[in-house]
């Protein structure tokens, strides 16, 4: 069957929209749906500790969100957003700026006086590829200069910039959290690791690709950005060996779900490795490593829903959202929690 980007849509009443996230992190709510039993419950997320098993393997994105927003100026004084999308080389990155019009190719602006680029080049999406220049160490220069990149559907300001990280983020790289895992707390982590479960950390640096609007009307017209991963060798063991002795592999995000899937061979088994995915996971799709997954509410018609309902199935999913929407859960972002058994 051909789906069409209509059949993932949902009425989402602005309301429900999360504009900040709740304190503690694990206080959010749960919609536990278990598929064997066709059966929905609601909880608190902290509560998902009773649904995990000893042997259980939990998957965890591990990447680092980076104060990737910016604003340069013209030398007429106009300003320009700049959003870091993706590393192409030490002081290379395509880069999402607005308005376009002021970032022509051999085009230089000033982000401040410290840091600087070049325009280099434009995709085929528009996108800027850029050069940067500065002295010292990048990086440093970005925790001075940038912001976190929220959502636009977030208006309120963010007070702390480590809401936006999840507690267990090392390695910067990402345009955008992700957000599953921004419920986790280090003494819940503690608590799951206690009953027997594995964490496994693997790499996924979530450009805006995956958030982008599908705008192809038939869903398999639409292509993918493509995001860097990494699964390192104490991962891939603990997940290869989970799968060969028929535990419960979890994945906690749909970030975490598209490395696992992307790299997985057809038993499931993966090894160490690293590349640049652009796999697009809808109905039907025959899972490969994924068990089950943590996942946030994500927006209608999103590549994001889409993936969801290939392990829940379609119709299953809209009516679980519409549940959601029905008891007033919190959407998106900042929002509550799904758990898919």
């Amino acid at each position: 069957m051909q789906y069409k980007k209509s059949d993932f849509y949902y009425d989402l009443p602005e309301r429900l929209i999360a504009q900040t996230p709740l304190t503690p992190r694990d206080s959010s709510r749960l919609l536990v749906y278990d598929r064997s039993e066709d059966k929905t419950e609601h909880k608190i997320f902290r509560d998902i500790y009773d649904y995990l098993h000893a042997g259980d393997v939990l998957v965890v994105n591990n990447t680092k969100v980076l104060p990737a927003r910016m604003y340069a100026h013209t030398e007429h004084g106009g300003a320009v957003e700049v959003l870091l999308l993706k590393r192409l080389g030490k002081d290379r990155w395509e880069v999402l700026v607005k308005p376009g019009k002021k970032c022509t190719v051999g085009k230089t602006l000033e982000i401040s006086n410290e840091l600087s680029f070049t325009v280099e080049g434009i995709t085929d999406s528009g996108e800027r590829i850029v050069k940067f220049r500065y002295g010292g160490v990048f990086e440093e220069i970005l925790e001075r200069v940038g912001s976190m990149p929220l959502p636009p559907y977030i208006k309120a300001k963010l007070e702390d910039g480590n809401r936006y990280q999840t507690v267990y983020a090392k390695h910067d790289g990402s345009a955008a959290a992700p957000t599953a895992g921004l419920h986790f707390t280090p003494e819940l982590l503690n608590r799951i690791k206690g009953k027997g479960v594995e964490v496994a950390s693997v790499l996924l640096h979530v450009g805006l690709g995956t958030f982008r609007p599908v705008k192809e009307d038939i869903i398999t017209d639409h292509k993918m950005h493509s995001e860097y991963y990494e699964i390192g060798a104490e991962a891939a063991e603990i997940i290869t060996r989970a799968k060969r002795e028929g535990r419960r592999v979890i994945a906690v995000g749909t970030t975490s779900v598209r490395t696992l899937e992307s790299a997985a061979d057809e038993n499931g088994f993966v090894k160490e490795c690293s590349g640049n995915t652009q796999i697009f996971i809808y109905p039907p799709y025959k899972f490969k490593c994924a068990d089950a997954l943590i996942t946030n509410f994500h927006l209608p018609e999103s590549t994001l829903v889409m993936l969801v309902a290939a392990m829940t199935g379609r119709e299953k999913i809209l009516s679980l959202y519409a549940e959601a929407v029905e008891k007033e859960y919190r959407f998106f972002s900042f929002g509550d929690a799904m758990l898919v058994l």
